[in-house]
């Protein structure tokens, strides 16, 4: 704007200048003419030709004088203008100035000859540190050399056209060059401090390359194959818990800064890198390792571009495995087809020979090392190639082809050969071959060609041979049928006879109810007659008598226990639960019996969490503590425990007279003494082992037996552990020793059987308690107001008669009163359903025959 202005001026200038020669011409002109009139005395004109000339000259003087007076009134105005505009310029460079300086960035104008003209004090800002001041004039190529020269730039990034470059100052700020052509073909340079930009972009990337490493590193650590990156200076950079497993390296031997070459020479499998490999040699390697346990380890390294490698190490042990069975069928294969006479073969989709047998490699190799991988049209003559074409072709469109076709072996001699091709397809039904088998009937071809000769005299004795044939036929048909019902008779004696031994066990195992009725009536009757004071002699008959019903009751229970395991109708409740209540138990009840024997039972308390079934694990040991008594003569007896990794050892040792080795397998068989108790009277059957591995092999626990004779045996079984829940309930409720009577207690008593309810009423009536039985729940209601009367127990049998269930009877009497009655649920149900379902409703369960200390014990802590 500044040039434009003072070009104006200058033009005025310039016409003012010229219009002051004009006029300067014109007065000159005037002069002269004046001073010719004047001066012309001797010529003495006409004086009307000089009054007209003068009046002539006058008036061109006079228009001269106009033009002159207007020019220089021109000239006024356009100095008036010109000393405006000249204002008016000078405010806008002012503003032009001022604008520019405002411009946070640096800013440097040149000019169409490229000559700096103006910049502002940012841009001079960056030369400061330079002590190089820029001055107007300096070309572009100037300022740029001084800026290299001067350090000024210590790096530059070349960007687009459009976005200029970008460079890095000596002090550390980052500035942005933009240039733009102005109009008249000067250039324009903006210099933009993107020096917070560039932290910021450098922080990114900072954090996206940590994001990128850590994600890295996951995905490593989350591969199945063990990876370590190696830099070109051999340290590890990258690695995985799958690579220290594999190599057998510690996680603290291992760091960014060790020489991995160096650290794993002696581990359990190598390192490999590229430069293992031999010259000429591929850099890619792969080895295949076995370690000392077994496994087998397959490594590869993989070189980098900047100079390391990567290596993966897998675990190829199934693999490898596998490939030795194939490897151990392949030779299994071969050797049945190298000695089957017929050619065997596989062609290929590419109908190349992928198998042959030493039969089919013998007729067509014709002196050939082998005929594996080679294409079918080398392995036949031309002729013989093009002859099998038509069924090769059949063959792979996946049809089964069966045709004879004549052939010359190496000798020359002609044979008839039958050949079979059968496709063979893939997952996805496309064939990807066929099967080949030839077999060589030139001798029933010739055979049949000679009975074709001699038909003619072999159809008569074809015809008498039939006849005889016919006869023989019929025999062998009425033998077979004779055969085969002597098959099906055997058969459903078979069957029958298991249909009868598992009619049998079930039956068993169905009627265990049934039997302990009786059982637990005389049971509850023998009790109640101990609490009573009858005489030695009497005392003595009853003890004896509830000995007896002992006896049954153990004789009973193990046949019924060994028809249930029979039947399957034991089924695992399997839970976590401690040992200590377990243990602590058997120990107080066997110790009783071991101190009656004259035997020392020692116990040592264990307080581990396991998992199984409690119940059938006590059965188990109860069963090892028993014998132990049973067969121990003096001496002692041990119960304890021992950890092993994730499971624990239950041991019962005795110091009996032990098992011979060669009878060890013989004890876990059903009715199956090795020899004769110690104790005098004893009523065992045997089963005792049998239950304990039916009820081992149900939880999938081992059972082990050591034995040395003459000085006694040790029985395990083994747990896995387990961790307790803890929403978890105990599986049984273990009840005090009755510590007071009963007196006055009500107790209602539900049972179908009458001679319960009156053993169960003479017995509880004995410990002081108010006793009500009933049959059914219609027999309740005729006695006693249910909803109202009082009562502080109800006893309830789970099976009554027309299809009535105790639970329901209990749920029934417990929705009319307004208070629920403590429940005691008998049953001879075994089943962990039925004890889940009682668990849930909050009833107490006690499986037949009662025992009425744990009765006492259960309705002592029920009532206090």
């Amino acid at each position: 704007m500044r040039d434009s202005t003072e070009g104006s001026a200058l033009a005025y200038q310039q016409r003012i200048a010229q219009l002051e020669a004009e006029n300067e011409r014109l007065r000159k002109i005037r002069d002269a003419l004046i001073q010719r009139v004047e001066s012309g005395v001797d010529h003495k004109p006409d004086p009307y030709a000089a009054f007209e000339h003068s009046v002539i000259l006058a008036e061109q003087v006079r228009e001269r004088t106009d033009a002159l007076n207007q020019a220089m009134d021109e000239l006024k105005v356009s100095n008036k203008a010109l000393n405006r505009t000249r204002d008016e310029a000078e405010t806008a460079r002012q503003r032009l100035e001022d604008a520019i300086e405002s411009i946070a960035d640096g800013f440097v104008l040149f000019d169409q000859d490229q000559r700096l003209v103006l910049s502002n004090s940012r841009f001079n800002s960056y030369w400061r540190m330079t002590g190089e001041d820029i001055q107007p004039g300096e070309s572009v190529d100037e300022v740029r050399a001084k800026a290299v020269t001067t350090g000024l730039i210590v790096e530059e990034y070349n960007g687009s056209a459009a976005e200029g470059g970008v460079f890095q100052l000596s002090n550390g700020r980052w500035v942005q060059m933009t240039e733009r052509t102005t109009r008249e073909g000067g250039l324009v340079v903006l210099y933009s401090d993107i020096t917070d930009v560039k932290n910021s972009e450098t922080a990114r990337r900072e954090k996206a390359l940590a994001d990128k490493s850590r994600l890295l590193q996951a995905t490593v650590d989350n591969l199945s194959q063990g990876v370590v990156l190696v830099n070109p200076d051999g340290r590890p950079e990258i690695w995985n818990d799958r690579f220290l497993n594999l190599t057998g390296l510690a996680s603290d031997q291992i760091t960014t800064d060790c020489n991995l070459k160096a650290l794993m020479a002696g581990a359990a499998v190598p390192l490999l890198h590229p430069g293992s490999a031999r010259r000429g040699s591929s850099q890619y390697l792969e080895q295949v390792h076995r370690r000392i346990d077994g496994t087998v380890v397959e490594v590869k390294t993989h070189p980098m571009p900047d100079g390391g490698f990567v290596n993966t190490y897998t675990d190829i042990t199934e693999r490898y495995q596998y490939a030795e069975t194939l490897e151990e069928s392949e030779r299994w294969i071969r050797v049945v087809t190298d000695h089957v006479p017929a050619l065997i073969a596989y062609v290929g989709a590419d109908l190349t020979v992928q198998f042959c047998n030493k039969v089919y490699e013998a007729w067509y190799g014709r002196g050939r090392s082998s005929l594996l991988d080679m294409p079918l049209d080398q392995v036949h003559e031309p002729e013989l190639y093009h002859r099998l074409m038509p069924q090769v072709r059949q063959a792979l469109a996946g049809e089964s082809v069966t045709f004879e076709l004549e052939e010359d072996d190496v000798r020359g001699s002609r044979h008839y050969m039958l050949r079979s091709y059968v496709p063979n397809r893939d997952v996805r039904g496309d064939v990807v071959g066929f099967f080949v088998m030839i077999r060589d009937i030139t001798d029933r071809r010739r055979t049949a060609m000679a009975l074709e000769q001699a038909y003619d005299n072999l159809e008569r004795r074809v015809k008498e041979r039939t006849s005889a044939l016919t006869g023989l036929n019929n025999q062998l048909r009425q033998e077979i049928n004779e055969r085969a019902a002597v098959e099906a008779r055997l058969r459903d004696a078979k069957l029958e006879a298991e249909r009868a031994n598992l009619s049998k066990t079930k039956f068993l195992a169905a009627v265990s109810h049934d039997l302990l009725q009786p059982l637990n009536a005389a049971r509850l009757f023998t009790s109640a007659l101990q609490e009573h004071a009858f005489g030695p002699k009497a005392e003595n008959l009853v003890r004896s008598v509830s000995t007896s019903l002992d006896d049954v009751e153990n004789l009973l229970g193990t046949l019924v226990d060994i028809s249930k395991l029979d039947a399957g109708v034991i089924k695992a409740d399997v839970t976590a639960f401690d040992l200590r209540d377990l243990l602590n138990n058997l120990a107080r009840e066997f110790r009783q019996m071991a101190d009656a024997e004259g035997l020392s039972l020692d116990f040592v308390p264990s307080s581990a969490v396991v998992r199984t079934d409690s119940q059938l694990l006590a059965r188990i040991l109860r069963n090892f503590l028993t014998n132990a008594i049973r067969y121990t003569g003096s001496g002692r007896i041990l119960l304890g425990c021992r950890r092993q990794r994730d499971h624990v050892l239950l041991q019962v040792w005795d110091t009996g007279p032990g098992i011979p080795e060669d009878k060890l397998t013989e004890i876990f068989q059903e009715f199956k003494r090795v020899q004769s108790a110690a104790r005098s009277g004893d009523k065992g059957l045997g089963l005792g082992l049998a239950i304990v591995d039916k009820i081992a092999r149900i939880l999938g626990h081992e059972i082990t037996v050591d034995s040395i004779e003459g000085r006694g045996s040790v029985f395990s079984v083994r747990v896995p552990l387990g961790r307790l829940d803890s929403n978890a309930t105990k599986e049984e409720t273990v009840f005090p020793m009755p510590a007071q009577d009963m007196d006055g207690a009500r107790i209602w008593v539900i049972d179908n059987d009458l001679a319960i309810c009156q053993g169960m009423q003479t017995l509880l009536q004995g410990w002081g308690c108010d006793v009500l039985t009933a049959v059914s729940l219609a027999d309740l209601d005729a006695q006693v107001q249910v909803a109202t009367d009082r009562v502080d127990v109800i006893l309830a049998d789970y099976h009554l008669d027309n299809d009535e269930i105790g639970v329901d009877v209990v749920a029934a009497i417990n929705a009319r009163r307004q208070e629920r009655v403590p429940v005691i649920m008998i049953t001879a149900n075994y089943t962990n359903e039925l004890k889940q379902d009682i668990r849930d409703r909050g009833y107490l369960l006690m499986n037949k025959p009662v025992k009425p200390l744990k009765l006492r014990a259960a309705l002592n802590h029920i009532l206090q």
